[in-house]
């Protein structure tokens, strides 16, 4: 498996679809934007209360619909009552988004997991396994990632990392994480996804051998910049252009 001859880095990744005013990050029309551009497009996946997978990013709510409460204690039933940033758009199920993607273009899954591993990534990968577009996962959680390596190996996994700056954790946690500790007994990843902000660092340097993505890229003169230190992007509101 050569990651560094595949959509991975060939093809530029844009961050939750093709988004815009009237068509929200993680909605239905993003990736109908993204397909039509035929751009591969990286989405988050979390777990609500009756074991539904959907697509959303944050933990909580008010941000993209203006309601109070957190995405895990939704049920299915509930998604269509929440409108995303003033659209008609709604919350979509995992499997929706791949009903409509269909292999159209490849997508970068990230598994938004900050506790207990397993029931998230099992339900995950009951879908994942008869899919037959390209895929790949990444997390911040190595545990998450590590899952994978164990129960479905031939899954292409990365390892997400930042220097966690504005993320509320104790200090032993961002050493490691930061550092990307994990990667060689447990994630043991097939790529490295960085902050773009921090590229280059020392801790990337250490694993030259895997491929390297930067997220999340947001204009042209951030391309330009970080270019030189990775093998692909993941890029929002603008086209970049080399």
């Amino acid at each position: 498996m050569n990651l560094f001859e595949s959509w991975l880095v060939e093809r530029n990744i844009a961050h939750r679809g093709l988004h815009n005013e009237n068509a929200p990050e993680n909605t239905l029309p993003a990736f109908e934007n993204a397909i039509k551009n035929s751009c591969p497009v990286e989405l988050d996946v979390q777990q609500i209360a009756d074991g539904t997978l959907v697509v959303f990013h944050d933990a909580t709510l008010p941000r993209l619909t203006g309601k109070d409460g957190y995405v895990k204690n939704l049920n299915k039933a509930d998604l269509k009552k929440y409108k995303i940033l003033d659209t008609n758009n709604t919350i979509p199920t995992f499997e929706e988004v791949l009903n409509l993607i269909k292999g159209q273009v490849p997508i970068l899954i990230e598994i938004k997991n900050i506790g207990k591993v397993g029931e998230l990534e099992k339900a995950l990968w009951a879908i994942l396994k008869n899919y037959k577009g390209e895929y790949a996962i990444e997390s911040f959680n190595p545990f998450s990632v590590e899952w994978f390596k164990k129960n479905a190996p031939n899954v292409i996994r990365g390892q997400l990392s930042s220097y966690f700056k504005d993320e509320n954790l104790n200090f032993f946690k961002k050493y490691f994480l930061k550092r990307m500790s994990f990667n060689k007994k447990i994630s043991e990843p097939h790529f490295i996804s960085y902050d773009a902000r921090t590229l280059p660092n020392r801790f990337v340097k250490k694993f030259k051998h895997l491929p390297l993505l930067a997220w999340t890229v947001r204009s042209q003169e951030e391309y330009l910049k970080v270019v030189p230190y990775c093998d692909n992007i993941i890029f929002e509101n603008f086209e970049p252009k080399l």
